[in-house]
C-alpha cells in the first residue's frame, strides 16, 4: 500500500527536445502543474538521465539531432515499466504513432502541443480519449509546417528540399515566399 501511494506522489518528468526555447517553456509550464522537471536536448543526454534515475513521466520529441526519441522511451520502459511517456513530433503519421505505442509510449501528440494537452495525456487513465482541439491545424498548415521542417533539415537549400519533397523547385520557392496558412 505504501508503494502505491509513493508511486502516485512521484511527479518526476523528463522532457527531451532539441528546440531549446520550446523545451524551456514546456519545462516551466509543467513545473507550474506540479511536476519535478529534468530536461535533455539529445537522445544521449536523455538516455543518461533515464539511467541516472528513471522518472515517472517523460515527454520526448520523436526526431532529435542525434537519433530517435523512441530510444529514450524504450530505455525508460525497461528501467521503469510503469512510467508514462508520450512522443511529440512535427510529423504525424499512422506508422510512427503505432511504432511509438509499441515501444511503450502512452500517447503521440503532434506539435505544436500545449502544456494542458501534454498534462492531460500524461495523467490519462484507462480508455481516456483526448477531446478534439477547438481549432485544429488546417491541412494547408500541416503541409506548410512539413515543408518548413524539411527545408530547415536541408540547411535551407531550396534545390535539395525540392528534390526530397518530389516537387518542382519553382513551386517550392513560391510556397516558401508566402505566409504560413492558418
Amino acid at each position: 500500500m505504501l508503494d502505491a501511494t509513493a508511486e502516485t506522489l512521484d511527479r518526476t518528468l523528463l522532457i527531451v527536445d532539441d528546440d531549446k526555447p520550446f523545451l524551456q517553456r514546456l519545462a516551466r509550464a509543467m513545473e507550474m502543474r506540479g511536476f519535478t522537471v529534468v530536461t535533455a536536448e539529445t537522445v544521449a543526454d536523455g538516455l543518461a538521465r533515464v539511467e541516472g534515475g528513471a522518472p515517472a513521466y517523460a515527454v520526448v520529441d520523436m526526431r532529435l539531432g542525434d537519433g530517435n526519441g523512441l530510444d529514450v522511451i524504450s530505455a525508460l520502459k525497461r528501467r521503469r515499466p510503469e512510467a508514462r511517456g508520450i512522443i511529440l513530433t512535427g510529423y504525424g503519421n499512422i506508422a510512427t504513432a503505432v511504432n511509438a505505442v509499441k515501444m511503450g509510449a502512452v500517447d503521440y501528440l503532434a506539435k505544436p502541443a500545449d502544456a494542458d494537452d501534454i498534462c492531460a495525456a500524461l495523467n490519462a487513465q484507462g480508455d481516456f480519449k483526448p477531446q478534439l482541439p477547438e481549432n485544429p491545424m488546417s491541412a494547408d498548415r500541416v503541409r506548410w509546417e512539413h515543408i518548413q521542417r524539411v527545408y530547415e533539415l536541408c540547411g535551407r537549400n531550396v534545390s535539395e528540399t525540392a528534390r526530397r519533397l518530389s516537387m518542382h523547385r519553382r513551386t517550392l520557392q513560391r510556397i516558401l515566399a508566402k505566409r504560413a496558412p492558418r
